[in-house]
This record gives structure tokens, sequence and C-alpha cells, in this order.
């Protein structure tokens, strides 16, 4: 079963190539997708790779959680599972009070 990687710290340059590269020295490699700015463009920073197997993933994580690329010390483990569907989050009751001021008059 696929398995999904959080990549953090990455550097700006750093494209998809090359985490596909990086990555696949450990199992192969279903997807690479690094986050962008709507507004930019510009890579945010981090991204997610998702290796076929359990076992590709985990030697993954173990070889390069903490290894150096571009300058930068990557933070590598399991992406967590409640991202995947963001239509199921429940909302949050914040925003505006209902009326208060509506008694006064």
């Amino acid at each position: 079963m696929a398995k999904k990687l959080y990549v953090g710290n990455l550097s700006y340059s750093s494209d998809e190539a090359e985490l596909q590269n990086l990555f696949s020295q450990y199992g192969e490699v279903t997807s690479v997708n690094i986050i962008t700015d709507k507004m930019t463009g510009r890579a945010r920073g981090f991204g997610f790779v998702e290796m076929a197997t359990e076992e590709g993933a985990q030697a993954a994580i173990q070889a390069t959680n903490g290894m150096e690329l571009r300058g930068r010390q990557l933070r590598v483990n399991e992406a967590l599972e409640q991202n995947r569907d963001r239509g199921n989050r429940s909302r949050g009751h914040g925003g505006f009070g209902g009326g208060g001021y509506r008694d006064r008059y």
C-alpha cells in the first residue's frame, strides 16, 4: 500500500524532479508534489512524496530525515492521514456572535 511522506524545510529552489531522484533510491516513488503559494507561484518550502510500499517509505524516512539538501536540513516523516480528505473536516464556530446589539432597538 502506498505511503505519503511529508518533506519539510526544502530549499525554495528545489523541484519535483530533484525529490523524485532522491527518494527513488529507497523505493518506487508514485508521486511528488511541492506545495506552492497560489498568489506568487513560489515554492512554500515543503512538499509530499508518495512511496509505493511501506518498506520503501520507512527506508526513505530513515535515510533522508536530517539529510542536508541545498544547504537545508530536511525534515521527513509520515504525512498525517487526516489531511487526505479535507472535505470532511469539522468547521470551527468562529466569527461574529448572533445579534447581541439588535436587542437594544
